[in-house]
């Protein structure tokens, strides 16, 4: 091994006087890689959307770290001991807001008071829609059920606060990333946030940013191909979570099953989207990987709407910066696969 070795050493030996009358550190030279992760900001992020246009605008600095993982929800997620450490250790932390991951606004002031936080529903240019209520989309009528029979009077009080709450925390509709108009405002931000806390990386954070943003004008117009054939055929979602989507591409969502995620509707209002599907002419009702799909079939169940899978928080989904633009795109071809030939 020594023989081996011995025409590598020499040559570094003649290497390294050189190296170092050039002002090279040698150990800065050898461990450069190292070194540059290990400077790169903590950097926080609440839910994939958000998590995966960060990772996207990070790439070659660092990897964001991930709160709602996996098929979690952030209309129902529990903090974790370990979230809790990464918060503490963030120097920026992103997140939708408390609109949306409601779960985090009290932690965020107990435990990122060192770090930079930015509300990502605060960003320069959203287009921001308000909550729908009215026509199809009741969004207080679940509490005035009285379902005794079936056990449902408790509940579906408990639903209406539950609504309340959702709707008191602002006036308009936070899942504002399915739009790619308002990923590209979004991702304005993050580059500002990211350039100002960590000004070092400051050229990869603008030109990731700037391919990015390339990027999302691009998906913007594949997805308005994808979803033109079937555009004007109207459909159920689980919950009123795609009016942004809708608004971008002029598709018709007719109304929801439920209107805050957090409560399972009850018998009566079932019963009434059941009869909407007739009566609109709904040609499918979408499920949510995360939420009960049993309740889909009841909807459905004698009529002649077909049933289909959307994903809206990226469930099913690996996290990182290809995320929103899988996530974009099976939206786009779940609708047209449920809804052509219907």
């Amino acid at each position: 091994m020594q023989r081996a070795l011995g025409p590598f050493l020499k040559v570094l030996a003649f290497k390294i006087p050189a190296l170092a009358i050039m002002g090279v550190a040698i150990p800065a030279l050898l461990f450069a890689g190292t070194m540059r992760a290990a400077d790169a900001p903590v950097v926080v992020t609440s839910i994939k959307p958000i998590h995966s246009l960060v990772s996207a605008i990070m790439q070659g600095v660092g990897e964001p770290e991930l709160i709602v993982d996996g098929a979690a929800s952030p209309h129902t997620y529990s903090l974790k001991p370990s979230n809790a450490r990464a918060l503490q250790d963030a120097k920026v932390i992103f997140w939708v807001g408390p609109g949306l991951e409601a779960f985090l606004e009290k932690p965020l002031q107990a435990l990122g008071r060192d770090a930079s936080i930015a509300a990502l529903d605060e960003a320069p240019g959203l287009v921001k829609l308000p909550f729908r209520e009215g026509g199809a989309f009741e969004a207080h009528d679940d509490g005035d059920e009285h379902d005794t029979a079936s056990g449902h009077e408790h509940h579906d009080a408990e639903a209406t606060h539950a609504a309340d709450d959702h709707h008191d925390h602002g006036a308009f509709d936070t899942h504002l990333w399915l739009d790619p108009m308002n990923a590209k405002a979004m991702a304005a931000m993050i580059t500002t946030t990211l350039v100002a806390a960590d000004p070092a990386n400051a050229l990869t954070y603008q030109g990731n940013a700037k391919a990015l943003d390339d990027k999302l004008d691009a998906l913007d117009t594949e997805i308005k191909g994808i979803v033109a054939p079937v555009k004007d055929k109207p459909f159920i979602v689980f919950h009123d979570a795609y009016q942004y989507f809708e608004h971008r591409y002029g598709i018709r969502v007719a109304g929801s099953i439920t209107v805050s995620p957090e409560t399972i509707p009850g018998a009566e209002r079932v019963s009434e989207i059941h009869s909407k599907v007739g009566q609109l002419g709904a040609t499918c009702v979408f499920a949510e990987p995360q939420f009960e799909p049993r309740l889909i079939d009841v909807v459905i169940e004698g009529t002649h709407a077909k049933s289909g899978v959307l994903d809206p928080e990226a469930a099913t989904l690996k996290a990182g910066p290809d995320l929103y633009f899988t996530l974009m795109r099976g939206i786009a071809n779940s609708m047209k696969g449920c809804l052509s030939g219907a």
